[in-house]
């Protein structure tokens, strides 16, 4: 089963792109490592204080590819510089 998630974010201390783009550099590197999941910033690249993510999971089992998924929200959500806003899940 291929899960996919959308998670639109606030990114607080961010006063520019380039420090926009260093707290998503690591986030993305983390949850890559951590999870070996496929994670992607997909919408607003040109604002400063707003990403949206994309996580895909592929797994023969449900419940493994959920688990996986909300232990990536769960490390997105442990940074202090960002809040997840916005969630959706799409069985594909």
């Amino acid at each position: 089963m291929i899960l996919y998630a959308e998670v639109e974010c606030f990114i607080y201390e961010s006063q520019s792109l380039k420090q926009k783009r260093s707290v998503i550099k690591k986030i993305i590197t983390r949850v890559q490592n951590d999870y070996n999941i496929a994670i992607s910033e997909i919408a607003f690249q040109d604002l400063w204080q707003r990403t949206q993510f994309g996580l895909v999971t592929i797994s023969s089992d449900n419940v493994q590819s959920e688990r996986v998924i909300h232990q990536a929200f769960r490390l997105i959500d442990s940074f202090p510089e960002i809040e997840r806003t916005t969630t959706t899940i799409e069985w594909l």
